[in-house]
């Protein structure tokens, strides 16, 4: 009898964000990531639609890490039917943990801030999902050891294995009746300043590989230059530097850099303040698990002893109120919420300010509008003029770029028989498409949102 595996690409189709395939097959159906949309409005209102399948059919949920991309739908999925297991690799699921946490009590105050300020169209507005759902969710998780095959059932194993990007992030890889089918998750850089170079796939017979850097190399820029050079612009100017950012693996990566340039006396002793509750709790995670990212203890400890953790939204007004020149590192990354907007609410329209983006602004975000030169902004049903000068270090990302995504592919003994690019923007997906036909002679197709692959094993 011939067996088949059908392929639901159900997120991170066409777009870059909302991470979720399903595999189904005659012994168990596992659904790797389960991620929010973030950008367009379009796609962030998919997030309120249930999938588009029986969700109580999902055995087991596999997660690559912890970002919320990558994590964010759990809630959801778990109001819709789903009451297995999900599973990662202990850091990966430490991380999810804080990041489900965080979002829940983000979703319940806009909620709230929302309906007392009524710039909702909705009567109520409701919180996406709430401290409660996550805490539900975060009892399904089940830590798995990395490097090592787990039998799931008679014909299908998996195994993660570490992958850069973000601490506890891997690639998942699965054999189902002797294929192997790799998802890549999101692929770290060779040359990080926290963590080890991505391990590469050696055997794969259907691949599934992010695309966001598909065409474009990162700059072979200083970064601890260029940044030394913003920093000093920011205090000539008598000014601030405000940094959105990501609270998982850019923002300890800012402070150590941040720590670096001070010790090696190319910046004053500038203040620094970190306002991110969840970065501060992500802080623990990399204290938790120290064999997943190169910094010593004492590396560790120096880093947080030299900036200044804001613990309450108090401190927050009290740093905007402090007069000098200082660097504040604040969620979130694209701008989309956090505490980052109540900044820029406030300082966004003094030419003194300076903000620096850091990392990859998904299309529709205030972080992309930013990074385009848009001349105004609006936050909580507001527009503020932006008269600050908007910077942007691309080669600070954690993900790969089209020359480390060919290189992670390259330990491939085998020709895939199917190789699918996610993850991606159009542009990205289809210069990708052309590099591996060019480069290795593999047929890449490039999957929409909701389609299915039936596939033969």
């Amino acid at each position: 009898m011939e067996k088949f595996v059908k392929i639901s690409f159900l997120g991170a189709a066409g777009v870059v964000t909302g991470s979720k395939f399903l595999i189904e097959t005659s012994e168990k159906n596992i659904l790797i990531d389960c991620g929010m949309f973030q950008g367009l409005k379009e796609l962030r209102e998919l997030n309120w639609e249930n999938l588009p399948i029986d969700v109580s059919i999902i055995d087991v949920v596999l997660l690559t890490h912890g970002h919320l991309d990558h994590v964010g739908y759990l809630p959801r999925l778990i109001k819709q039917g789903f009451k297995g297991k999900i599973k990662g690799t202990a850091p990966t699921l430490a991380i999810a943990e804080v990041i489900l946490r965080d979002s829940a009590k983000i979703h319940e105050e806009e909620a709230k801030k929302a309906n007392e300020e009524n710039y909702t169209k909705h009567s109520p507005a409701l919180p996406f999902y709430s401290k409660l759902d996550a805490e539900k969710t975060i009892k399904q998780f089940e830590v798995e050891i990395e490097d090592t095959w787990i039998q799931l059932s008679e014909h299908i194993t998996y195994r993660f294995q570490y992958n850069g990007h973000i601490i506890g992030a891997t690639f998942i890889e699965l054999d189902i009746n002797g294929k192997r089918f790799v998802f890549s998750g999101d692929i770290g850089r060779k040359h990080d300043y926290l963590l080890y170079a991505p391990k590469k796939p050696e055997k794969a017979d259907f691949i599934f590989i992010e695309s966001t850097y598909g065409n474009k190399l990162h700059p072979a820029e200083n970064i601890e230059d260029v940044l030394t050079q913003i920093i000093l612009e920011t205090i000539n100017k008598k000014g601030n530097l405000i940094i959105p950012s990501f609270a998982v693996e850019r923002l300890q990566m800012l402070m150590f850099i941040l720590w670096k340039l001070y010790q090696d006396n190319k910046i004053p002793n500038i203040p620094i303040f970190v306002d991110s509750p969840m970065g501060n709790n992500v802080l623990d995670v990399f204290k938790r698990f120290p064999k997943w990212h190169k910094l010593s203890p004492k590396e560790y400890a120096a880093m947080c002893e030299h900036v200044n953790i804001i613990q309450s939204y108090k401190e927050t007004w009290e740093t905007i109120d402090d007069k000098r020149s200082k660097i504040v590192i604040a969620g979130s990354g694209m701008v989309t919420g956090g505490r980052v907007l109540t900044y820029l609410q406030q300082l966004i329209d003094e030419p003194s300010t300076t903000v620096l983006l850091v990392g990859y602004q998904a299309e529709g975000t205030r972080g992309r509008q930013l990074q385009e030169g848009a001349h105004e902004i609006r936050f909580y049903g507001k527009y503020y003029p932006v008269k600050a000068t908007i910077k942007n270090i691309e080669s600070l990302s954690a993900h790969a770029d089209q020359q480390d995504l060919l290189d992670w592919v390259s330990d491939i003994k085998n020709t895939p028989e199917k190789v699918y690019l996610i993850h991606g923007e159009p542009t990205a997906l289809d210069a990708f498409r052309v590099k591996l036909k060019d480069l290795y002679n593999w047929d890449a197709t490039i999957p929409k949102l909701t389609d299915v692959s039936k596939l033969m094993v």
